[in-house]
Parts: C-alpha cells; sequence; structure tokens
C-alpha cells in the first residue's frame, strides 16, 4: 500500500523550494519535493498525495502537461498551479485542465496556506460522502458529484473536473435563488479578489457548456451580485 503525503511540491527554483517546503512543514503538512515534472512522477509510483502544487516552467516538461498527465492516471487527484507564468489565456489553460487554482509569484504565504487549507478541508469532506448520496437530477440529465460527471438525456457521460462539480453543487443546493459570487468566492477560493473572480467566471462558463444541452437548466448572472441555477 502507498503511503500517503499531504503535498508534493513540483518546483525547480531551489531557494523558492527550499522556503516553501519548510513553511509547510511548519505548519504541520508532510511535503515531498521534486525539482521536475520526471521527478514528481517517480513520487506518484510510491506515494498518495493529498495535494500537488505545480510550477508551470520546469525543465524538460512543463507543469501543464505534466497535470495533464497526472490527471490521466489519477482523475481525482486535486492540484494547483503556483507560477511566474502571467496571462489570462495561461491561467484559462490552467483552470481548464481541473486545477483547483491558479497563483502567480510572487504571492502571501499566508493567502496560499488558506488556499491549502480550504482544498484538502473540501477533498476530505467529499471522500467520506457515500455515492448514493450525490446524484441529483437536473431536468433530463444526472449529476455524480461524487464521479464528477453529468449524464445527458442520452447516458452520455460528459467529466467535469473537482472545481467544476463543487460550484455545481454548491448552486444546486440554493437552486432558483441569488447565490452571491463573493459568497461562492469565500468558500472555494478563501478569498474574493479581482482575479479569483475571474476564475470563477471561467468555471461558470464551463458549466454552462456542460448544461446547454438541457434547455431547462441554465445559470442566470444578475449583474453585480451573483448567480442563480434556474431549474423546473
Amino acid at each position: 500500500m502507498k503511503e500517503q503525503v499531504d503535498i508534493l511540491l513540483v518546483e525547480d527554483e531551489p531557494a523558492l523550494g527550499i522556503v516553501l517546503s519548510r513553511y509547510l512543514c511548519n505548519q504541520g503538512f508532510t511535503v515531498i519535493w521534486s525539482k521536475s515534472a520526471e521527478e514528481a512522477f517517480d513520487k506518484t509510483l510510491s506515494f498518495l498525495f493529498r495535494l500537488m502544487i505545480i510550477d508551470v516552467q520546469l525543465p524538460k516538461e512543463d507543469g501543464f502537461r505534466m497535470a495533464a498527465r497526472i490527471k490521466e492516471m489519477y482523475a481525482k487527484q486535486p492540484f494547483l498551479f503556483l507560477t511566474a507564468l502571467a496571462g489570462k489565456e495561461n491561467r484559462k489553460r490552467g483552470l481548464a485542465l481541473g486545477a483547483f487554482d491558479y497563483i502567480e509569484k510572487p504571492f502571501e504565504m499566508d493567502e496560499l496556506m488558506l488556499k491549502i487549507q480550504n482544498i484538502l478541508h473540501f477533498t476530505s469532506q467529499a471522500s467520506s460522502q457515500s455515492p448514493d448520496d450525490e446524484m441529483v437530477v437536473l431536468g433530463n440529465m444526472v449529476f455524480y458529484k461524487n464521479r464528477l460527471a453529468l449524464l445527458d438525456a442520452n447516458g452520455v457521460q460528459k467529466n467535469m473536473t473537482v472545481r467544476e462539480a463543487e460550484i455545481l453543487a454548491f448552486l444546486i443546493e440554493r437552486q432558483n435563488s441569488l447565490v452571491l459570487k463573493k459568497d461562492i468566492l469565500l468558500k472555494f477560493w478563501g478569498d474574493s479578489d479581482y482575479f479569483n473572480g475571474k476564475s470563477l467566471e471561467v468555471f461558470i462558463s464551463r458549466l454552462r457548456k456542460l448544461l446547454k444541452e438541457e434547455s431547462r437548466i441554465k445559470i442566470d448572472s444578475v449583474y453585480g451580485a451573483g448567480y442563480i441555477l434556474v431549474t423546473p
């Protein structure tokens, strides 16, 4: 049986790798630090990780390609990007791969810590729940939160990321009522700043695409306030 470790840190910059791994260890986490994607993959053969923190600009294989490979091997592996590679398109690419977050360097250690705690809290709750409790009918579609999937009227499965599933579940719990954007951001990102707001907009757009075949289900935007999941 593989040993479980809290965090796999994939960071090729020695100074940051040392500082961040020590900081996380001082916060009570078990941490393995890898300096390349290849080294990180070797670690996955021996350990299970509650969270992976991945730099994008890595030697040989970049973090985006590494994350895609990780998702193929371990579909439910939680991860986030921590990188100096800025820009809206890079951020969207990272989130589209299923990352919980895309954090740009330089960053605040305390903020990173809060985001890590939020992710680990969510994933530990999700793993303790029964799949039988996670089926929700949405018109002619069926949502399976723990399976990270939507089934359409023809039984075709649409796969989701963990963050997509958790946001949809949050909206379902409050369907046909206004859900404040601020409340979603604080629950899943721990902060309602501008950049997190843009990340949320990306996820809402992707949820709309997943739901578009069911005309009776839609996510309405209320300008300056939030969203309403409209159901029959």
